[in-house]
């Protein structure tokens, strides 16, 4: 498998991911939709990532490997505008993961009682922007193999 097959597969998960997360917050389990939009960004990126032939951290963050790309590859100036928004739902969402699963075990508060409506929302939206940006360079990609 090569590093388009890679990227490909990867962001086609996060399609699956977003998708849940949206049917989790329909269905009022807001901790299960921030999982699951971490997941989203995770994975969109790690695609976006293998598409650029970057290696990226064996971590839920990626921001790093994200600054790396903006020093050493020759991307398209849209997705270079949008680097700093990605870096941040990385960031963030990386940092929910744990929450979002566990809850606050010190505190015995689960997980579905550390999330609200809005913290959903914002989750998903930034589940958005990381997978439409993951698709345009993958469609951009594709298209610039179909030419040779």
């Amino acid at each position: 498998m090569n590093t388009y097959e890679m990227a490909k597969a990867y962001i086609g998960d996060a399609s699956i991911s977003l998708r849940e997360a949206k049917d989790s917050f329909e269905n009022g389990a807001y901790h299960r939709a921030v999982r699951r939009a971490q997941e989203c960004v995770e994975l969109s990126l790690k695609g976006v990532l293998r598409l650029f032939g970057i290696e990226y951290p064996k971590s839920h963050d990626v921001s790093s490997a994200l600054d790396e790309a903006e020093a050493h590859v020759n991307i398209p100036k849209w997705f270079r505008e949008k680097t700093e928004e990605l870096k941040r739902a990385s960031r963030r969402l990386a940092q929910e993961r744990a929450l979002a699963f566990y809850g606050d075990e010190r505190a015995f508060i689960p997980p579905e009682k550390m999330y609200s409506k809005k913290d959903a929302e914002e989750a998903i939206k930034m589940a958005e922007e990381c997978l439409q940006a993951a698709r345009r360079l993958l469609a951009e990609h594709e298209e610039k193999m179909k030419q040779g």
